[in-house]
């Protein structure tokens, strides 16, 4: 069977397993924030609908603007990109033809990018007892590639590589002249700003950081986000950038977003609950959970490992649509990888797992 290379595409699996694809179901393949997109966003849309006449501002000044002094460093280390996939391909972008190091397993874009651009790519594994990053690896990784890929909170495992490495690498990198593609998607989840890596690009000037918007504020379709660096590298990454990337309904919505604090606040209550919550019950019922920070959790089933195919289907056929991992380097399909939903939502992933395990 082909499965889907990302999660949100429920019609696609429910075909694959002769289902009704209008079939409903609970979707815990895509990690986007449950609350929805801020209460005032539509309305929002509509008003700034007038701007779609116009070509948005070439430079994006005023969204550079807003985002350095969210960010809490200068305009010209900014570049708004349509989403944090156009994001991931212009990094790959300066150093095309080169040779690549992708922090497996994780998202599968970093090896699309590098394929696109014709980088010479080999992988580093994360611990697959507890996906931690091995140290001499990440270092000697940045000692012979030319860009190393880490997606940090990593994808799918939602482990979180420490700031401290991070920087050891980074010194590293700046002896082979390397650099560190950083992609934070989902840092946002973080409560604690501080485990943000921004701080390091005043000491850093082979740090790459991609940003995105969507994940949180629950706007996929949008497509927003946006890379962090020096300004020499946003220099080289806006010469190779397509003109007026983020169009004008996007580039009006980060201001707000941005400003709206208490959609942050929000979100980060219901994560601090849900989240610790999942993880005991999964643990409970007999499932190993890899030990997430963020708005996900990898599990297989201790007791099963080998029936992770079936217990897929079973919690389809159950209306409960998980994210496989076969395309995940590593995991081979090993894992599932859930979203973090509403507690009712959650409730009935809880039910669809008791009742996977009651049938042993």
């Amino acid at each position: 069977m082909q499965w889907p290379s990302h999660g949100g595409r429920p019609k696609q699996v429910l075909s694959r397993f002769n289902l009704d694809e209008g079939r409903d179901v609970l979707d815990f393949s895509a990690n986007i924030n449950p609350l929805g997109p801020p209460a005032w966003l539509r309305e929002r849309l509509v008003d700034e609908l007038q701007g779609v006449a116009a070509y948005p501002d070439p430079d994006y000044g005023e969204v550079r603007r807003v985002i350095a002094e969210a960010e809490g460093i200068s305009l010209s280390q900014v570049l708004p990109t349509n989403g944090g996939a156009e994001a991931i391909f212009l990094a790959a972008a300066l150093c095309a033809g080169k040779r690549a190091v992708i922090v497996q397993p994780t998202f599968g874009e970093y090896a699309r990018a590098c394929s696109h651009y014709g980088l010479m790519v080999s992988d580093i594994h994360l611990d697959p007892l507890g996906f931690s990053l091995n140290e001499s690896g990440a270092v000697n990784a940045m000692h012979e590639a030319d860009v190393v890929f880490l997606c940090r909170p990593n994808n799918p495992t939602g482990t979180l590589v420490e700031c401290a490495l991070i920087e050891r690498m980074l010194e590293a990198g700046k002896r082979r002249g390397s650099n560190l593609v950083v992609d934070e998607a989902f840092v946002d989840f973080l409560a604690d700003p501080a485990e943000r890596l921004t701080s390091l690009l005043e000491r850093h000037s082979n740090l790459i950081l991609l940003r995105s918007l969507t994940k949180l504020y629950a706007i996929p379709g949008l497509r927003l986000g946006y890379l962090l660096a020096s300004p020499e590298t946003v220099r080289r990454v806006a010469a190779v950038q397509m003109p007026w990337s983020v169009n004008a309904l996007a580039a009006a919505l980060v201001e707000p977003l941005l400003s709206d604090e208490g959609f942050v606040t929000c979100t980060h209550a219901w994560l601090q609950e849900e989240l610790p919550r999942m993880s005991e019950a999964l643990a409970a019922l007999g499932f190993q959970v890899v030990p997430s920070r963020v708005n996900f959790l990898l599990f297989q089933d201790a007791r099963r490992p080998g029936e992770t195919d079936a217990l897929f289907e079973f919690l389809l056929r159950k209306r409960v649509l998980a994210r496989h991992t076969h395309n995940f380097p590593g995991l081979d399909g090993a894992w599932l990888r859930v979203a973090i939903r509403s507690a009712s939502d959650n409730d009935c992933l809880i039910e669809a797992l008791t009742a996977w395990r009651q049938q042993e």
